[in-house]
């Protein structure tokens, strides 16, 4: 599953597909790039200090998933077209990784008919993590239990939680 900068932010969808990741549901896939996306939007919301802190995160997830950063082909990037051009190295990154899902919000910039000849399917985290919950039940309840401990989130509140960070479905499942 290559991991789009979007999914990192908010942080409690980031920590749901890193604990589905770190139960073996799913095999995570990032790009240099889009870390630093992730920071520059870190940045630009909370400001130069909470950026700085992700560096230490970074490191987190590098030394958890060793082999999830890829590098993309930019040979292969610049033969790319989507809505927005500016999310042609996410796409080359899932390519090169041969990932077979991108996971994103920003569903529209990736179109079925460009990625369908890659064989890739771009997925919302919500429908995903929803997916996750009903076929491996036991584990990713843990992993919503745990996370909503991590940001002291009460249980009784995790369904509002989870509907602030768009995952709507999975909190009424």
């Amino acid at each position: 599953v290559f991991i789009d900068a979007c999914v990192f932010y908010p942080p409690l969808v980031r920590t749901l597909v890193v604990g589905a990741a770190a139960k073996g549901l799913l095999t995570p896939l990032w790009s240099a790039r889009v870390l630093e996306e992730w920071r520059r939007a870190i940045a630009a919301k909370q400001g130069v200090e909470a950026a700085l802190g992700i560096e230490e995160r970074r490191a987190v997830l590098t030394a958890a998933f060793p082999d999830a950063s890829v590098d993309p082909d930019p040979d292969l990037e610049a033969t790319l077209a989507l809505p927005d051009p500016a999310d042609t190295h996410v796409l080359s990154g899932a390519i090169s990784s041969g990932a077979e899902v991108l996971l994103t919000f920003n569903l529209r910039d990736f179109p079925a008919r460009v990625l369908a000849g890659h064989a890739i399917e771009a997925r919302h985290p919500d429908g995903f993590l929803w997916e996750l919950l009903s076929t491996h039940e036991a584990a990713m309840g843990s992993v919503i239990t745990a996370a909503l401990a991590e940001f002291d989130i009460p249980p009784e509140r995790g369904r509002a939680a989870l509907k602030r960070a768009r995952l709507s479905r999975l909190g009424k499942a």
